[in-house]
């Protein structure tokens, strides 16, 4: 129970901690990075570093909610013959 409490306040502060950019902020910062590689506005390129930016982002979200799975779904937990629950479902 100790450890469940533990992750909870863990996760709160993380998504505490990642609400502190807004979006203008990050859209911003990725408007100065696709300036910062000569991109100019309002050319379809810099509409495509924009994009990829995002796509980038996403992408390094997904990975590390995939690589640590036992943080976010927990661990296996076998219980019984055959019987087994792994990242939120039951499976046989």
């Amino acid at each position: 129970m100790r450890i469940a409490a533990s992750v909870l306040s863990l996760l709160a502060i993380t998504l505490a901690l990642s609400s502190c950019q807004t979006a203008e902020e990050i859209r911003a910062a990725d408007e100065a990075r696709c300036s910062g590689y000569g991109f100019r506005r309002g050319t379809e390129n810099f509409a495509n570093c924009l994009m990829n930016q995002d796509l980038s982002r996403r992408a390094d979200q997904r990975a590390f909610m995939e690589s640590d799975d036992d943080f976010f779904w927990g661990p296996t937990v076998v219980v019984g013959p055959g019987y087994y629950y792994h990242r939120g479902h039951w499976h046989r």
